[in-house]
Parts: structure tokens; C-alpha cells; sequence
């Protein structure tokens, strides 16, 4: 799994750098609207001179080759048409194949044929979208993407293992598997164009100690934000990993929400030995700020920090930030959209930017399959591990696992993308899910 500093695992296939896992591609389009949320995901209109942090701009303008104002634009019209989907998929669940912005920012709907199928294109037309027709519906695909993995119980260990993952590619109108190789027997209605080779993630190092550091005059009243580096402790075992979006719980404590894999002892969560969350100052440890509450390590890949009394105002801020550089204020939640601009917080990388390339998808990270989880081309290394993703001004995810996590720096596997079209791939949890299953929990915006 990506990212805590200095320790991170992933399924184990050797050391050494290795392929990239193909940008084309996969991309699903289930929507993972989380009830009450659905109202929430709509972005406020753009203002005509973007108020966003220089650094991010600079993510922005360098990673997308967009303008801030056609991120800001993006984003938002990724999450009318996400609402637009959710209603489609329960009114024309026989014609429905999904929605995804293209390359220059355009909504698309997918329609196939059936009953319903002209009201369903008036409905896409009056809303302002694209319709484009495909022989199977959502419904049809998410029926192949089970039937593949019912076929892969069935399977001897030798093709089991070899099955990293599996996702309803909707710019193709299939299913896409992803493979560690080639030549692999798959069913029959799987697409051989859409089996993608991806070499298995390395293992990574072993967590080290995060010595203490000196005390700090008047550390705690600070703002804290996401995307700032932490330390998290359990007896000898140290991990560095990134603050997620600050919020308040249903009790209206303050919280941080971040991955569940940086917690070094799941299993002590909650009680009176829970792991505890340290600011860091350089590379050494600063004040405990505060407790794992909940970790999810699993299907899902998040943790909610109890936040101390006297750290309370300092997480108390709607900020996702980067070392040195200024915060953007968080104004609501997001759900992912296939070809949604996003951009993401880190402490080891900074900020950078990709498109949402895959959504509700399943892949496997170590011995576990992360489930309902999206991508993004966006190169993300250990130490990024629980920071935060935005779309436009709304939090969208939280950093879990990357395709490139062995490599020292990112412009290795950048430059090898630009040459060979494969791109580093980062896969994070969707902050709509944690909050659908934790009623209360909410992000703190502005």
C-alpha cells in the first residue's frame, strides 16, 4: 500500500523499479454517491479570478495544461453529471452506460440500446450533455465485472495471483483486468485489448524511528493542515505519513481523516494503547496531537484521529496545504468522475495534478483488494500515504497506494510516462464512502 514513509507494501514481486501500469484506460463510471452527500457534491459556480494557492495553480497549469479557471470549471461540471448519473442509473437502469467528462472537459452520457432509450437521450440533451451510443449498459457490465470475479474463485492459485485487479472500463464499454502477465486464461467475454500488464508492486522498507525533537514555543496554536507530514507511533514502530481533511465527528469532536494503513497497530485502535499521531518537525517527532479512533485496513483504507483538547484550533481550519506553500480552503465534498481534473496534497511530493482515470474499482494492494477505490495519473511516494485529494475546491479522496511508490523521486516515472504513454497511477479511497459509513462524520469546509 502507498505511502507511509519508510513503510508501505504492496503485492511483492521483487525490488527493482518496474513497469507502469497503463494510463488508457481503465475508467468505470458507478457513481459512489453516499446519500446524504448527493447534495453536497455540487461545486459552487467559479469565481472569475480563481483564489487558489500559487502552488497549486502552478500543479495545475504544469500537470493538466489547463488554466486554474478551466480546473475550477472542470471540476464542476464533473459533479452535475455525477448527480445527473445517479438519477439515470435508477430511472433507465436497462440503457444507462455511464457518464465522464472527455478530453477537453465535455460531459458525456453513454446510452445503449432498450427500452427508454430516446426519453433517456431528451433527459441527457436537456441537461446539456453529450449522449454517445455503446452496445451495453452499466447494468450489463457490472454484471460481467461479478461474473469475473465469481470465475476467479474458481481459479487455480497460479491465475489468482497473477489477477491484480478489475474495473468497469467505460470509455471502452467493457470490463478491463488488470494482469502481472501476459497470456493469462480469462473468460471469454473479457476483452484481450482490455487485459492490462502491470508488474506487481515492489515491497517496501521496514519502518524506521522518528527520534524526539526539541520542543517548540508556541507550537500548537498554529493552523494545521492537510497534506502536513505526521508521525504515527505504536511502542518502537514509526511510520510518516501526510495529514487528511480535517472534520468533527457526530459528537462534534474535532477529527483528522486519513489512511487506515498508517496506523502501525490497527489492532490496539480505540483502546488504551491506541496508536498516537505526532506533528513532525523536520524529521524528528514534535506534540502528540492525538489517538486513532478508527482504522479500516481492508476493502477500504481509511482512519479517523481524535484530535487532543489543546490541538483542537489548530485542526479547526478547512485547509489543505503543502510544505511551504499556501492552503486552499475546502467548500464542500466531491464524488469521482471519470476525467475529473484532481489534484492531490502530499507532504514528501507537494502538489500535482492528474485526471480521474477509474472509478468504483477493484485492485489488489499487498494481500488485501481494495474495493470501491479510484485512480488518478498522479505520481505520489512514500510519506504521502493519507493526504487529502481535491477536485476543484472539493475534498474527493484520501492517498492509499501507488503504482510508482519505489522510485526516489517522481520525475523518474514521469519521464518514463511522457516517453512511453505509461504513467504513474495513484489509487485512493473516496472520501464520500468514509463518510457514508460513519454518520456524523463530516468534512470541515469554508
Amino acid at each position: 500500500m502507498l505511502l507511509p514513509r519508510m513503510r508501505f507494501s504492496m503485492p511483492a514481486a521483487g525490488r527493482n523499479p518496474r513497469s507502469l501500469v497503463r494510463t488508457a484506460a481503465i475508467a468505470a463510471t458507478t457513481v459512489l454517491v453516499a446519500g446524504p452527500l448527493a447534495a453536497s457534491a455540487h461545486a459552487e459556480p467559479a469565481n472569475p479570478t480563481p483564489d487558489l494557492p500559487a502552488a497549486l495553480i502552478t500543479a495545475i497549469t504544469r500537470d493538466l495544461k489547463i488554466s486554474p479557471q478551466d480546473y475550477l470549471n472542470r471540476a464542476d461540471v464533473a459533479q452535475k453529471v455525477a448527480t445527473f448519473a445517479t438519477t439515470a442509473q435508477r430511472q433507465f437502469p436497462q440503457v444507462f452506460g455511464g457518464a465522464w467528462l472527455d478530453e477537453t472537459g465535455k460531459a458525456i452520457v453513454a446510452l445503449a440500446p432498450g427500452e427508454g432509450v430516446d426519453q433517456a437521450r431528451k433527459a441527457v440533451q436537456d441537461a446539456g450533455f453529450t449522449a454517445k451510443d455503446v452496445s451495453k449498459s452499466e447494468t450489463t457490465l457490472r454484471g460481467e465485472k461479478n461474473a469475473f470475479q465469481q470465475w476467479l474463485k474458481d481459479q487455480p492459485e497460479s491465475v489468482s495471483k497473477a489477477i491484480r485487479g478489475v474495473a468497469i472500463d467505460t470509455l471502452n464499454n467493457s470490463i478491463a483486468v488488470r494482469v502481472d502477465k501476459p497470456d493469462l486464461p480469462l473468460p471469454g467475454f473479457v476483452d484481450p485489448a482490455r487485459v492490462i500488464v502491470m508488474a506487481a508492486p515492489p515491497v517496501g522498507g521496514e519502518g524506521q524511528d522518528v527520534p524526539q525533537a526539541t520542543p517548540i514555543a508556541g507550537s500548537g496554536p498554529r493552523a494545521i493542515a492537510a497534506g502536513e507530514a505526521y508521525a504515527s507511533v505504536a511502542g518502537r514502530m514509526s511510520l510518516r505519513c501526510s495529514l487528511g481533511f480535517n472534520g468533527t465527528d457526530g459528537n462534534g469532536n474535532v477529527v483528522n481523516i486519513t489512511a487506515g494503513h498508517c496506523n502501525p497497530n490497527i489492532a490496539a485502535t480505540g483502546g488504551a494503547n491506541s496508536p498516537s499521531v505526532y506533528q513532525l518537525v523536520g524529521d524528528s517527532r514534535g506534540p502528540e496531537v492525538g489517538q486513532f479512533q478508527k482504522s479500516i485496513l481492508g476493502n477500504q483504507d481509511y482512519s479517523i484521529v481524535g484530535i487532543n483538547d489543546q490541538f483542537r484550533d489548530a485542526f479547526s481550519n478547512p485547509l489543505v496545504s503543502v510544505p511551504g506553500a499556501g492552503p486552499i480552503s475546502i467548500t464542500g465534498v466531491a464524488v469521482p468522475v471519470v476525467g475529473a481534473p484532481v489534484c492531490k496534497s502530499g507532504a514528501r511530493t507537494g502538489f500535482s495534478c492528474g485526471v480521474v482515470n477509474a472509478v468504483d474499482q477493484t485492485v489488489q494492494v499487498g494481500d488485501r483488494l481494495l474495493t470501491q477505490s479510484f485512480s488518478a495519473n498522479i505520481c505520489a511516494l512514500p510519506g504521502d500515504s493519507g493526504g487529502p485529494l481535491v477536485t476543484g475546491t472539493l475534498a474527493l479522496g484520501i492517498s492509499s497506494a501507488s503504482s510508482v511508490a519505489d522510485y526516489p523521486i517522481c520525475e523518474i516515472p514521469n519521464l518514463i510516462g511522457l516517453i512511453t504513454g505509461n504513467t504513474p497511477q495513484l489509487f485512493a479511497q473516496p472520501v464520500s464512502t468514509v463518510l457514508s459509513d460513519n454518520p456524523g462524520l463530516r468534512v470541515r469546509t469554508s
